[in-house]
């Protein structure tokens, strides 16, 4: 089998071309200075360079690619018959590289995480100048500290693929791109909401707005933001359009967003929720949220004690319950009381026409409305449980579960992803 002998491409830092002379190949005369480098954002990983920005004169003037026959650290050749001396505009779809990129946030799409470009790095590969790397780390400050000569000595550390890169661009004149939903839509809904958490607000509101080309998932990134960032985002949305969030949102995580917004503004947003929801909603509201019935969900999945655990299982697949309060069915007697709960992985290894109810733990293992969190972790611990059913005073009937990640979200420390460098920018 041949092996592959070439060399990957040398890399070329920016900070090495900006403000460097541009001379004249046949006479080596300098005929200006390289104020940023041209590239256009499309489909490539790598963005190619179509051109440099460089001032001559006094005018700042677009020089295309093809009359560049090198780009060297502290030169740039220019072999061409002569300069056009038009000023330079912006096209749709082109960055500056110094411009628009260095020194900004970029989102890593590859655990999704904020970095801030130190250096952006390029290579001439076959198909010409690319944009193939961004450079997180602090070599880069350190080489420009350094100077031209001594600077360049200083290597690359750890360079993050430009693939994997997605750039922040409403603060672009002409850019008609944005962040491209697809892309954010390979994360998770936490992932994503530590990058809104991340950023600036201005780029935060580029993310929810890429996001709500999906109603699902943005109602899924607004869960997981914390409540400032949650409040701080319906701000600009008028009562209509925060209902219409809020009534994609599971119903305990609506009442306890709700609860935080201004006095003034809950009733119109209350009343904008769909007659099911609203009544959800309503219902949670009139929980201290420090307590099971403040924290329960109203959605979860009962069978009759007739059932057979494959009725169980064909229950769950056709169920809109939420997958985390799906993790246990409750089995009611005739009388609708709840006698038993049966977790997915037993009725999963159910013999066939087995009852729901034999595979099913009993006495029922719950909490009731009033308790408070710690108690609730306690039984939820005790019992080995990832959902508890809420019952009444009377234990007649099921008014909720609480969830095990619903539990740990709300005992965990405020701004726990904070403390623990999750909402840092990678540097």
């Amino acid at each position: 089998m041949a092996t592959d002998t070439r060399q990957p491409p040398e890399l070329l830092h920016l900070s090495g071309v900006l403000n460097r002379p541009l001379v004249d190949a046949a006479t080596g005369d300098r005929l200006g200075r390289v104020r940023d480098v041209i590239v256009r954002i499309g489909d490539s990983p790598h963005p190619p360079a179509t051109g440099l920005v460089v001032k001559i004169g006094g005018r700042e003037l677009f020089v295309p690619v093809r009359k560049i026959s090198a780009i060297e650290p502290g030169r740039v050749t220019f072999d061409g018959a002569k300069v056009d001396l038009r000023r330079f505009e912006r096209r749709p779809g082109e960055l500056l590289l110094a411009q628009d990129l260095m020194a900004r946030h970029l989102i890593n799409l590859v655990g999704g995480r904020i970095i801030r470009a130190n250096e952006i790095e390029l290579a001439r590969t076959e198909n010409g100048w690319e944009v193939v790397g961004v450079d997180a780390g602090r070599r880069p400050l350190l080489r420009r500290l350094l100077g031209p000569s001594m600077g360049q000595r200083v290597k690359a550390d750890t360079i993050v693929d430009f693939a994997s890169i997605e750039p922040f661009v409403s603060h672009v004149p002409t850019a008609r791109l944005r962040i491209p939903y697809r892309k954010l839509a390979k994360l998770h809904p936490a992932q994503i909401a530590d990058l809104v958490e991340q950023a600036s607000h201005e780029e935060g509101e580029e993310i929810i707005e890429a996001v709500g080309l999906d109603r699902e998932l943005e109602a899924d990134v607004f869960e997981e933001l914390d409540t400032t960032h949650q409040l701080e985002f319906l701000e600009g949305r008028s009562d209509d359009e925060a209902a219409r969030l809020l009534a994609r949102m599971e119903p305990d995580n609506a009442a306890d967003l709700i609860n935080e917004i201004d006095q003034e503004r809950r009733r119109p947003i209350l009343e904008g929720l769909p007659a099911v929801q609203q009544a959800k909603v309503r219902n949670l509201l009139a929980y201290n949220a420090d307590t099971a019935g403040g924290l329960m969900s109203p959605d979860f999945l009962t069978v009759g004690s007739s059932a057979t655990a494959a009725d169980a299982l064909a229950a769950i697949r056709s169920s809109s319950v939420p997958a985390e309060s799906l993790s246990a069915v409750f089995v009611l007697d005739e009388g609708g009381h709840p006698i038993g709960a049966a977790a997915v992985a037993p009725l999963v290894r159910a013999r066939e026409g087995e009852l729901a109810l034999s595979v099913s733990r009993t006495p029922l293992a719950h909490v009731h409305p009033q308790w408070d969190l710690h108690r609730v972790a306690r039984k939820m611990s005790d019992f080995n449980l990832t959902v508890v059913p809420v019952l009444d005073d009377e234990h007649d009937q099921v008014v909720g579960v609480v969830t095990v990640d619903d539990l740990l979200e709300t005992l965990l420390p405020q701004g726990w992803r904070r403390e623990f460098g999750m909402t840092a920018v990678e540097e």
